[in-house]
């Protein structure tokens, strides 16, 4: 808990260079977040049925890469066309004019709709659509200069009639050391990527028979999506126009396995060679698609049975009321399509099993759960600030009973309002999960300040609205409830993000419910993760037991600054994990001079005339101005290469959605680990449990193979893959047998027998 200094700062509003303290606090957080520059883009082109326009996802960096999108703005009732147009129409062409150097990639295709005109079947965008390339920048691209991409897009634009449309199109791309999102487009392409087809990894294999071509996939992931999607949701888009009939309905039939799909044999098996791949995308339903290249091959006989379905009638024309495929999925990284179905089949079954779970019992555990956060090592680096308050008290007990109340008040608002942000998010179609206050280096690189004032004041280098004579009576007399707040708020803000027994679980089935739920929830968790500083605040026995105030309770509160000092340093290192090596620099500047600032801080507080003191405060504000400039002035975070999936030896592979089910095809065990470097728990499983020479011998005797899914930076591959085991946060370790099926989830504090026994079950 911070002492009474910190209080009588916020109670009185000392001022720091003429400005309130809270005010030099706010304009630390503020100032820290500078604006990228954004790409800038022509004026759209409009013609009579369109709107045309080239958007990029941000600023590129010298040898980066950028997706570029053409979006369009299509009038309603009419649409263009898929790279595939079905019986008629022609896709739309991107014509790249670029920079020496520069470089295209092809498109990026969204799953398309079905439109329906007499006979013919074709697939389409209506609405608005963008199509995404990837343009690589060369090595020599200079820092802070733009260049002009140029692009003519050619389109077929039909509705009853069909008039083909072109346009050449440019757009300004800043290029940048650090690449930099678009504030408004980024989060949409990311949209668009997240929502295309990916490889599939099930096994797809077809065959000619009977008359029609029965098209076979087979994986888990893909069996659950089918079983839960409605049968008019399920569809075979070619990409090749003349290897089936598109125009006739597609018959299909969820298996134990996968998928079979019924087609009509198109000119290439009628009048040709039959081919030895049939190439397309499969919808599933829910705005998931995969996309797959069957081999020709033996399908096996699947009886009819509750599971079989026939296609329903063909999904709406364009221009009916349904979303754009182009915006089907909320903003997050590109995710392989078929790791997206095993998620949302595996979130499925979580949200199965949390059905049984009321509301009177989930806010038990909740309580559970934030009780026995306090015995998890996220927590240590607030046990001094809670040391040191219990040491002030032992002959005020009304005053550690005040501080006891604030100090819940905190943890609870602090708790609700993390989760409001969060639930907020998730609305807004982010990928985030609990723990996404320290995905941001800004927000680290504040704490990391935050933690090293409050250990210099521990330290007795400053007081907050004393004098050094009076500080020992302070230490004694005063309630100190604004410091107890923020302690709370402090206490969530650093410690929660690593989830807890029953904790987990807890999360998951709260943000699955209404708002009002959620909330209550999380409050719940609040009141246990305070219930035992509380509780021994209303103790007093606890008090009476304690020694008489003394000297021993300043060494006590100046021996307590250190673990401060180490929560500043791991934090230093945490920012370093998410924002580079490079940034750390004007961190450690920031630091030195908040660290500066606040020695002249006591200077003017131990000063006998108002001149030097005045001197000295004004020494203080000047230095804390320049750590907030130091901030400013540090080069953009940016997201290290490893944040999918950092690799720290040979024994461990970078996690990816599609990688588990690969592994387990190739009859192999899998073990997942889900970790972030701001996780103190998943540290310490790593040098624990996870180091052990036993679990290291099981590896090795079943053969199992390790993936590391690090979370430091925002990914939404893993926020997804955590949604689906019904998780918010942070650890998660996941044992998949080799012989296939769902994982097993294991504690968040791992134990060797845990492990051991895991691995080796999953090994036979």
């Amino acid at each position: 808990m911070l002492t009474p200094m910190w209080t009588r700062s916020l109670q009185t509003g000392r001022h720091i260079g003429r400005r309130p303290l809270f005010a030099v606090l706010a304009g630390l957080i503020g100032l820290f977040v500078s604006a990228a520059a954004a790409p800038a883009g022509a004026a759209p082109v409009r013609t009579a049925h369109l709107e045309l326009e080239l958007v990029a996802a941000g600023a590129v960096a010298p040898g980066g890469r950028v997706e570029v999108a053409l979006r369009q703005v299509i009038a309603p009732g009419w649409h263009t066309y898929w790279r595939n147009p079905g019986d008629a129409g022609e896709p739309t062409q991107i014509d790249w004019t670029l920079p020496a150097g520069w470089t295209a990639g092809p498109i990026t295709w969204p799953a398309p709709e079905r439109a329906v005109t007499g006979p013919l079947m074709n697939y389409v965008y209506s609405r608005e659509a963008l199509l995404p390339s990837e343009i690589r920048a060369p090595a020599s691209a200079a820092p802070g200069s733009r260049v002009t991409l140029t692009a003519h897009a050619s389109l077929l634009v039909c509705k009853d009639i069909c008039v083909p449309e072109d346009a050449t199109l440019s757009v300004d791309l800043p290029v940048s050391a650090h690449a930099d999102p678009d504030p408004r487009w980024g989060k949409v392409i990311a949209a668009t990527l997240a929502a295309a087809p990916r490889p599939s990894a099930a096994k797809a294999v077809f065959e000619l028979r009977d008359g029609a071509v029965v098209l076979s996939l087979r994986s888990p992931a893909i069996a659950a999506a089918a079983h839960a999607a409605q049968p008019a949701d399920l569809y075979f888009y070619p990409f090749s126009g003349t290897v089936i009939d598109q125009a006739k309905p597609q018959r299909v039939q969820a298996t134990a396995e996968g998928l079979q799909i019924t087609l009509t044999p198109g000119y290439d098996f009628t009048h040709g060679k039959p081919p030895e791949q049939l190439s397309g995308v499969v919808a599933l339903g829910a705005g998931r698609a995969v996309e797959i290249a069957a081999r020709a091959g033996q399908v096996p006989n699947v009886p009819d049975g509750p599971a079989s379905a026939s296609a329903g009638p063909p999904a709406p024309p364009a221009g009916a009321d349904a979303p754009p495929a182009a915006s089907a999925a909320p903003p997050s990284t590109a995710a392989p399509a078929d790791t997206a179905n095993a998620a949302a089949a595996q979130a499925g079954a979580a949200a199965v099993a949390a059905q049984g779970l009321s509301f009177p019992a989930a806010v038990a555990l909740a309580l559970l759960g934030g009780l026995v956060l306090n015995l998890m090592p996220c927590v240590f680096p607030v046990l001094s600030m809670k040391a040191a308050a219990l040491a002030r008290h032992t002959e005020h007990p009304a005053a550690a009973r005040a501080e006891g109340l604030a100090y819940l008040a905190g943890v609870v608002l602090a708790f609700v309002a993390l989760a409001a942000a969060l639930i907020a998010a998730r609305h807004a179609g982010e990928a985030v999960g609990w723990g996404f206050q320290l995905q941001s280096p800004g927000a680290v690189a504040v704490l990391v300040l935050v933690m090293l004032g409050s250990a210099l004041n521990l330290s007795g280098l400053f007081e907050f609205g004393l004098s050094a004579q009076g500080a020992g009576a302070g230490l004694a007399s005063r309630p100190g409830l604004p410091g107890a707040f923020f302690t709370g708020v402090l206490a969530v803000v650093v410690a929660a993000p690593c989830t807890g027994p029953f904790m987990a679980s807890t999360i998951g089935w709260a943000l699955a419910q209404s708002e009002v739920t959620a909330l209550a929830v999380f409050a719940a968790l609040g009141v246990g993760l305070a219930a035992p500083f509380v509780a021994l605040a209303f103790a007093p026995g606890l008090y009476r037991l304690m020694p008489r105030p003394g000297a021993w309770m300043d060494g006590l509160r100046k021996t307590l600054a250190f673990p401060m000092y180490g929560a500043a340093a791991w934090l230093a290192w945490v920012f370093v994990e998410e924002a580079g090596a490079d940034a750390l620099p004007w961190l450690f500047a920031a630091a030195l001079l908040l660290a500066f600032g606040f020695w002249l801080w006591g200077v003017s507080q131990r000063a006998a005339s108002a001149g030097p003191r005045q001197s000295a405060m004004v020494g203080a504000g000047v230095a804390l101005v320049l750590a907030v400039v130091a901030l400013n002035l540090g080069p953009k975070p940016a997201a290290h290469a490893g944040a999918a999936g950092a690799v720290t030896s040979a024994e461990v592979q970078p996690w990816s959605p599609a990688r588990p089910a690969e592994l387990q095809a190739q009859g192999k065990p899998v073990f997942v680990d889900f970790t972030a470097a701001w996780c103190v728990t998943c540290k310490v499983n790593e040098g624990g449990a996870l180091a052990s020479s036993a679990v290291k011998a099981a590896f090795q005797r079943s053969g199992a193979v390790y993936l590391r899914a690090d979370w430091t930076n925002r990914n939404a591959e893993i926020a997804h893959a955590l949604q689906a085991q019904g998780r918010a946060g942070v650890p998660l370790y996941l044992v998949y047998s080799r012989r296939g099926g769902a994982p097993q989830v294991l504690p968040q504090l791992l134990t060797e027998a845990d492990v051991v026994k895991a691995l080796d079950t999953a090994g036979r």
